[in-house]
């Protein structure tokens, strides 16, 4: 495990836990079996400070008790040794307010937070501020501090009840874009084999109406045909009814 990164969180100096994890030595041994029954880290407490005697060092260490199931100590490895940081019990003055305010103004600039919208990095430094600000209340008093945390949990439950929320918006987001892309694929091969049955009855009407206009020429030419066919059959029983009256007449009238 790597060294934990700077917070804001004022912790105080890391104390050295064991040395040569790898080192396989009896007691060592002992401590792993220890370990692996208890299923849980057997982690020495660092040495105690000068604290005054009687009920003043009871409330200090109650103190300190509270600020560490509110802020966990901090465990890792180095180089083959355990080291533990636990969270400063130093009661915070003005200045230090005041320094806590400027780290966070440089280390959003420095990490190029955002200023709106969701930024992992902006939250990320305030719920570092936040713990900060509890730990100070918490050294002042203790049921302040604890009161804080409820407040920090029920924040941290409501922003991940709207992340939970939000990722689902997306992935249904996502899902109702796949079925419009699917859709709008649909409905361009529709459209496309709309197209197509347009152009193909397009070209029936053309090939209809060329044939139309065939039929209606020859229709023409058969009709004048007739009628001059008409014509010419009426003028000949003219012309044979002139010749019969003719004769007709010469019958009925010979000369003399």
């Amino acid at each position: 495990m790597m060294p934990p990164s700077v917070s804001l969180v004022k912790y105080d100096t890391p104390i050295l836990v064991t040395k040569n994890l790898d080192k396989k030595t009896p007691r060592a041994k002992s401590l792993k079996g220890l370990q692996q029954i208890s299923d849980c880290s057997v982690i020495p407490c660092p040495p105690p400070k000068d604290r005054p005697c009687g009920g003043e060092q009871k409330t200090n260490q109650q103190t300190e008790d509270i600020l560490n199931s509110i802020l966990p100590p901090r465990e890792w490895t180095e180089n083959g040794q355990l080291w533990i940081q636990h969270v400063s019990s130093t009661p915070a003055t003005r200045l230090d307010v005041v320094n806590l305010q400027e780290e966070l103004d440089r280390r959003l600039q420095q990490r190029q937070a955002r200023e709106t919208g969701i930024c992992p990095v902006r939250r990320e430094l305030y719920n570092q501020v936040f713990d900060e600000l509890i730990r100070q209340v918490t050294i002042n008093c203790a049921e302040r501090g604890l009161l804080l945390l409820r407040v920090r949990d029920e924040i941290r439950m409501t922003i991940a009840a709207y992340q939970t929320l939000y990722e689902s918006s997306v992935a249904f987001g996502m899902r109702k874009a796949l079925q419009a892309e699917q859709g709008r694929a649909d409905m361009e091969r529709m459209i496309a084999d709309l197209e197509q049955d347009k152009r193909d009855l397009e070209r029936q009407v053309h090939e209809l109406k060329t044939k139309c206009e065939h039929i209606e020429k020859r229709a023409a030419e058969q009709r004048q045909l007739e009628e001059k066919k008409h014509q010419e059959e009426i003028q000949f029983l003219k012309r044979n009814n002139q010749q019969l009256k003719a004769q007709l007449d010469g019958i009925m009238n010979p000369k003399k």
